[in-house]
């Protein structure tokens, strides 16, 4: 069976704004939006720390799912990060997914006093904290896990995630994609740095991973975080042109490659921009998508 499309937007975690945050959440919520998404970087003087935030929209909100895109595994312990997910799914009403990464900019993470890895080294870490995770999730009385970054002696877990609760990674590279296919349960790559030329290798590379570990790749979710500005005017560039232009190429996305979600990430005038996704291009898309 193959997943609905789900369309979101991304919340920026700046507290200029005090209200900002929760004010479009908010806005999009009462829209209709599926996904809101939060930024995870804790060394960013000018966020919010996105956990903090993203309990107080799921509280503020009363029918959208939200997403860290992605948690900084370095700085966030994955027992820690894996209650701290279920628990606020649970709390929410199942409205949480658990976006993870590896981690990049290690100079900001050993200033907050967090490790320093190598690519390789945090790939390999990232696959110990999805055993973590989905122990710390799992309905067994008492969970050990003996890793090179990460440890768990029995420990007993709770509260549990229940079915509804995934992982979702952000992944470019080959090892990444292919722990995506045979391990998560989506995946959560952004135009600017997985580009439309380089989208059908990924999605081939995540779909195989999935076969072979005898999973259905359409069963994974797959999000593109699209930046861009919706605009008056045509434009050969991708997602900067008009609503007419989104449209068709969310939908070609959808038929062409199998991506299966979108969130916006507005390059500018953030509110506006958020409300013509919310208001114009997402009913759209949904009208498109079901006319097929």
């Amino acid at each position: 069976m193959t997943l609905p499309v789900l369309l979101g937007a991304n919340i920026d975690p700046t507290w200029a704004d005090a209200q900002q945050p929760v004010r479009l959440a908010r806005r999009m919520d009462a829209a209709g939006l599926d996904l809101l998404t939060v930024q995870d970087h804790p060394y960013q003087s000018a966020f919010y720390d996105t956990w903090t935030l993203i309990g107080y929209l799921a509280a503020a909100t009363e029918r959208v799912t939200l997403v860290p895109t992605v948690a900084n595994l370095p700085l966030r312990p994955p027992a820690i990060l894996a209650k701290s997910a279920s628990s606020l799914h649970r709390l929410s009403g199942g409205r949480l997914q658990l976006g993870l990464g590896a981690g990049a900019l290690w100079d900001a993470i050993a200033a907050m006093g967090g490790p320093r890895r190598t690519p390789g080294q945090a790939v390999d870490a990232l696959d110990e904290a999805i055993d973590v995770i989905r122990a710390v999730w799992s309905d067994e009385r008492s969970v050990r896990f003996e890793g090179a970054y990460y440890r768990v002696k029995g420990l007993h877990p709770g509260p549990p995630a229940g079915p509804d609760l995934g992982i979702w990674l952000g992944a470019y590279g080959p090892r990444t994609l292919r722990m995506t296919g045979a391990r998560a349960d989506g995946w959560m790559p952004s135009l600017g740095f997985l580009p439309l030329d380089r989208l059908k290798d990924a999605v081939a590379r995540v779909d195989d991973a999935a076969r072979e570990a005898g999973r259905d790749p359409a069963r994974l979710r797959k999000v593109y975080n699209l930046n861009g500005l919706i605009g008056t005017a045509d434009s050969g560039t991708p997602f900067r042109g008009t609503v007419r232009q989104w449209i068709e190429q969310i939908t070609g996305l959808v038929r062409d490659f199998g991506m299966n979600a979108f969130v916006y990430w507005p390059d500018d005038d953030h509110e506006r921009q958020l409300a013509l996704f919310a208001g114009e291009v997402a009913p759209a898309v949904r009208e498109a998508l079901a006319a097929r």
